[in-house]
């Protein structure tokens, strides 16, 4: 017969959402697939094959890296829109996909509507650093000579649109100077740029500058963050200047699904990935690629993602940089 607690176990599951106790049951069901903007070998990259790996062990299936870069990520982000909804095809987003709402005109996708956020994976440091020969000690030193010498600090990042540039451009524009942010293809070439003196200081992810602060070439004043670098704590961050309280800039990648996937597989996901980020290996590994490992919940990345969406459009906009 059917007694009361089957009852009672059958009217909570018709409360549900459709789809749910079947999704939650099958899932995975298959090999997952990250589609990857960016070439092998980058940080991002790097930081998707090693959360692949340890989400496979965990999920008991293969989690296979595609990569598709180019097209300002919009190639990968098309591919994941429009994959089937059911968890299986994940987009390592980043604040790129933010950056890219407010510098295309069209997009074949929408990076807020189109897009289950899932977790958080990681930030990683955009830094200011200067040539070792620079008169400019400190970045209080560096700021003071760009107010009080309009037009002579020239301050270097890759392109144009680039996470580096706008973060350059509202360092600028919050730091009240009066200064060219001259835009290099690639970071050699902005290093380069640097050390042969065309530029006064540069925006950069920290981690490909690390071989040159080790070696001495180029000097480290600060980090854009929230907090100080944790292997080098004696470096401030731009937040701790006087009137900059508020600055707060780290580039970032997380896992998204399509829009439409199942409520149920895409909290199973960033539980998972939550799992994955806070076993102790994880987090050393991650820290060699200047990765901090950091999970979060879908809401809180649709958060994150709305606030870049609009901080990076305003950006945009007031810097007058023409949409592509």
């Amino acid at each position: 017969m059917f007694n009361r607690r089957q009852l009672l176990q059958s009217l909570a599951l018709s409360t549900l959402p459709a789809g749910w106790a079947h999704a939650q049951s099958v899932f995975p069901s298959k090999p997952l697939k990250i589609v990857v903007p960016f070439g092998a070998g980058g940080v991002a990259d790097l930081t998707a094959r090693a959360v692949a790996q340890k989400l496979s062990e965990n999920l008991g299936q293969p989690v296979i890296i595609d990569n598709r870069p180019g097209a300002g990520g919009i190639v990968a982000g098309e591919l994941v829109a429009k994959a089937a909804a059911d968890g299986h095809t994940l987009l390592l987003m980043s604040n790129g996909t933010a950056v890219s709402a407010g510098l295309f005109k069209a997009l074949p996708f929408n990076p807020r509507s189109d897009f289950a956020p899932v977790s958080l994976l990681g930030l990683f440091d955009i830094a200011i650093v200067v040539p070792e020969s620079s008169p400019h000690k400190t970045l209080a030193e560096l700021v003071s000579f760009g107010r009080a010498n309009p037009g002579k600090l020239n301050m270097g990042t890759i392109n144009i649109g680039s996470t580096q540039h706008l973060a350059a451009e509202l360092f600028r524009s919050q730091a009240n100077l009066i200064s060219q942010i001259i835009p290099y293809n690639g970071t050699p070439a902005v290093i380069n740029a640097l050390r042969g003196g065309q530029v006064d200081a540069v925006v950069e992810i920290l981690g490909p500058l690390k071989p040159q602060i080790s070696a001495k070439a180029v000097r480290l004043l600060g980090v854009m963050g929230a907090s100080r670098p944790k292997d080098q704590p004696q470096v401030p961050v731009v937040r701790e200047l006087p009137g900059l309280s508020n600055f707060n800039v780290s580039s970032w990648n997380a896992l998204a699904a399509p829009a439409k996937t199942p409520k149920a597989v895409v909290d199973r996901l960033s539980a998972e990935v939550a799992k994955v980020l806070s076993e102790p290996e994880m987090v050393q590994r991650l820290a060699g690629f200047n990765v901090e490992a950091k999970a979060s919940t879908p809401a809180q990345l649709a958060q994150l993602l709305d606030s870049d969406i609009k901080r990076w459009g305003d950006v945009i906009q007031k810097a007058g940089i023409p949409q592509q």
